[in-house]
């Protein structure tokens, strides 16, 4: 935890660095006005950890205010660099151009000053849509043929949700629609790939009470994710056991006859001492023979051994990276970004994009989603395909 905060905060003390640096060369801002600019820049650096102070500290009203600035500030700052480099690399171009043509020097400050403006109105637009798309939940149906499932009890429909993130920043609106989603797709199996929580569980009783208000036959289960650990895994607990979830760390269990589902922590569990370090292959390989071995794991990472014991792994963590092009920095560090891979040998992997959001309220090019999983019993054994694809949202 340590070092990935110290990790964020040099990175996003760099980026407030570079706006007022940019912001004092194009304006040329004197010392009365920079001052206020640079205190407003190391508020919005400190933000989440003031944020999270005055939670802890029950302070929930001032805590909901220094979420919301802090958050929609980290997202439109983030665009408004996005759009910069783009614009920066064509005015490098443009200024390479005038070089060769002898154009007068002057031109490039102008450009510099309207790509500033262009930045800054393309944030602010990008960021208002992305906010409207964080909001707007879409299903996602993945079908899969399997012999696997005994042909007496029928399909089985598995909902997986992912990275609520529930805190501060939820709106009661989204969460009403979420919950309505989930209902109305009438799960036999729910499942939580982790990240269920950013906030404190005293805060979030209303969720916790209409996570209870779902009881699907099979039951709901989930797992940990890295906010789990960062939030406090006790507070985590209390949220769980409130809204019904078991919770499954190193452990596997047989649901009716009918599938197997298992679950391991997230290695963030780790530097606070709390992995239940269960090897995945060990774990698979104690299940019920001959059924449908659901994995849930939060990071979508493989374990090569475990590869062929399990049918289907489901994770999430990634966000599709969140807020485009933030998408090619996730990638980089987990190549199975979102969606559906065959591994071979039986083995499949699908990666949520996750349900809330992380930090700012926003998705851009990356919707949230509600994954539905209808498990096909067919008679041929050996016979399994997948398909994932999006359906309108309707009744099933």
């Amino acid at each position: 935890m340590s070092l990935f905060l110290l990790v964020f905060f040099i990175l996003y003390g760099a980026m407030h660095a570079y706006l007022l640096v940019k912001v004092r060369a194009i304006f040329g801002l004197t010392l009365p006005l920079l001052i206020p600019f640079a205190v407003f820049m190391l508020l919005m650096i400190a933000g989440p950890v003031i944020t999270r102070v005055l939670e802890r500290a029950g302070m929930e009203g001032p805590a909901f205010l220094a979420a919301w600035v802090t958050y929609l500030w980290m997202g439109f700052l983030f665009l408004f660099l996005s759009a910069s480099l783009v614009i920066e690399i064509v005015r490098f171009f443009l200024y390479l151009a005038g070089l060769a043509a002898g154009w007068d020097k002057s031109l490039t400050t102008g450009i510099e000053k309207t790509g500033f403006w262009l930045a800054l109105l393309a944030a602010l637009l990008v960021a208002g849509y992305g906010f409207l798309e964080a909001g707007h939940v879409r299903i996602e149906h993945l079908v899969i043929r399997t012999d696997k499932i005994p042909k007496e009890k029928g399909e089985l429909r598995i909902v997986q949700i992912s990275d609520l993130h529930l805190g501060l920043t939820t709106c009661e609106t989204w969460l009403d629609k979420m919950f309505a989603e989930v209902k109305r797709l009438n799960p036999h199996i729910l499942v939580c790939t982790g990240d269920l929580l950013d906030g404190r569980a005293e805060s979030l009783r209303r969720s916790a009470s209409m996570f209870r208000e779902i009881a699907p036959p099979y039951g709901k289960f989930a797992i940990t994710g890295n906010h789990e650990y960062y939030g406090g895994l006790p507070n985590f607990s209390r949220f769980a056991d409130d809204a019904g979830f078991r919770v499954l760390r190193g452990e596997g269990i047989s649901i009716e006859g009918a599938i197997n589902v298992a679950g391991v922590d997230d290695i963030a569990a780790i530097p606070y001492h709390l992995y239940k370090g269960v090897e995945e292959k060990s774990l698979l390989s104690g299940l019920e023979k001959g059924r449908f071995n659901l994995l849930l794991k939060h990071r979508p990472i493989v374990d090569p051994t475990a590869v062929g014991l399990f049918d289907l792994q489901l994770s999430g963590h990634t966000h599709k990276g969140q807020i485009f092009p933030f998408n090619y920095v996730v990638k980089r560090f987990f190549p199975y970004l979102t969606g559906w891979f065959d591994l071979g040998k039986d083995s499949r992997l699908y990666v949520s994009r996750g349900t809330g959001s992380w930090g700012p309220p926003i998705r851009f090019l990356s919707p949230p989603e509600i994954t539905l999983i209808v498990l096909e019993p067919v008679a041929r054994a050996g016979q399994m395909t997948g398909q994932a694809s999006r359906h309108p949202a309707q009744s099933p």
